[in-house]
């Protein structure tokens, strides 16, 4: 059989959907899964989507995590301590994701203590980007003229204008997520998987390199 890849767009707490989905993906064995960043924040479950997250990869060793911006964020003020991420966090919602984890308060965010250990590795081993097959995979976008290497990370992560409206010029397909679409988005050579599952839309995942979609 073919080797596939999945990927499934941008989560947010939103758990009902990530179980939905996850069991109408006719995953092998053999397929690679890449979850596309946003798993926290603004959606009611962080921890247990993370949790879930978890146990899929045990039963699927070839999975791979993406950061987005939100796990950026919260990475950035536990290293820094820096009160602009902590502002932007409020910005994202991170309060959703305390009350996941039992109405956890704002101080813990700055050393991730109200995270299990294990969930504190997960988020930190998190890959910037990730390519396979004639595809890459980043969470925002990419800086018309870069190369992922030479992009730098925040503006990587978060980046929609110029990469949305401007041709993509390199070599591979762009899989993405972090802007919110009502469908999927396709255009030469970008697949934008991001539909709004937090905002009351649907998880979207695509499968590669059929150009399948599939909803929960």
């Amino acid at each position: 059989m073919e080797q596939r890849i999945f990927a499934v767009g941008d989560i947010h707490g939103t758990l009902g959907k990530l179980r939905t989905l996850l069991d109408r993906l006719p995953v092998t064995e053999q397929d690679t899964v890449v979850f596309m960043g946003d798993y926290i924040n603004r959606g009611p479950d962080a921890k247990g989507v993370i949790d879930l997250l978890l146990e899929f990869r045990a039963h699927h060793p070839d999975t791979i995590f993406l950061m987005g911006n939100h796990e950026y964020e919260l990475l950035e003020y536990a290293h820094t301590h820096d009160t602009e991420h902590l502002q932007t966090l409020r910005r994202l919602g991170v309060e959703a994701t305390l009350e996941s984890y039992g109405d956890a308060p704002v101080s813990a965010l700055r050393d991730l203590s109200f995270m299990p250990a294990e969930h504190a590795a997960f988020l930190e081993e998190l890959l910037p980007f990730y390519r396979q097959d004639g595809y890459l995979f980043v969470h925002g976008g990419v800086t018309p003229g870069c190369t992922p290497e030479e992009c730098p990370l925040d503006v990587m992560l978060a980046l929609r204008g110029s990469f949305l409206t401007d041709p993509w010029q390199g070599p591979e397909t762009v899989v993405f997520g972090h802007t919110s679409f009502q469908t999927p988005f396709v255009a030469e050579r970008k697949i934008g998987i991001d539909t709004g599952a937090v905002l009351g839309n649907l998880l979207t995942a695509v499968e590669l390199p059929r150009l399948r979609f599939y909803h929960a």
